[in-house]
């Protein structure tokens, strides 16, 4: 009987490891967007990203906004042009950062 109650246990454990491990990584995908820029401007951008889908984002208020690693704005961001935005973690649905590369800037490497 205690050899039962210990595998059960045991298998327990694992199976809430297990779970933990798979929510961890969803919540790390669920962190950015990568995509290109659809329209930016007035605190706000869309991007759609490699699979066609537009995501609709609220731009924060202290959100650090960079173009080819130097600092810029958003309305710097022309529709087309490739970027990556790290999510809010409390809030997916308003960007924290945006980087953003340019063409040009692709086509010298």
């Amino acid at each position: 009987m205690m050899h039962r109650v210990v595998s059960l246990t045991l298998a327990a454990m694992f199976v809430l490891a297990v779970s933990v491990v798979v929510a961890a990584d969803k919540d790390k995908s669920d962190s950015k967007v990568v995509g290109t820029v659809s329209v930016a401007g007035d605190g706000k951008i869309t991007v759609t990203d490699k699979d066609g889908k537009d995501h609709a984002l609220t731009v924060g208020k202290d959100a650090k906004i960079s173009c080819d690693g130097k600092e810029c704005k958003l309305e710097d961001l022309k529709k087309g042009t490739a970027v990556t935005v790290a999510l809010n973690p409390d809030h997916k649905d308003v960007a924290s950062s945006i980087e953003a590369k340019t063409a040009a800037k692709d086509k010298d490497k």
